[in-house]
């Protein structure tokens, strides 16, 4: 399982959050870190969550997903979040 961070920007008015935290949210391991980024752990490729994702959101909302390496830093997270970062990274 590849440990993977996505961050979103919903532009205009439609914006459906609901749809895409449900979609994340249904790659099992997840965490919410800030108002619009996730930690999620998953076997799928950045490119297929990506277009899992995107398959919700509108054509001009914002979408980045990257494979991260198993190192990191952080400020100021919910300690819940943080515990969580650090046994699933």
């Amino acid at each position: 399982m590849k440990s993977m961070i996505i961050t979103y920007d919903l532009c205009g008015s439609g914006k459906n959050y609901d749809a895409l935290i449900e979609k994340i949210k249904s790659y099992g391991t997840w965490a919410h870190i800030t108002e619009s980024s996730w930690f999620i752990k998953t076997g799928a490729s950045c490119s297929t969550v990506r277009d899992s994702l995107a398959s919700v959101m509108d054509a001009d909302d914002k979408l980045f997903v990257a494979e991260l390496t198993g190192v990191a830093a952080w400020r100021c997270l919910d300690k819940r979040v943080s515990d969580y970062l650090m046994e699933n990274l």
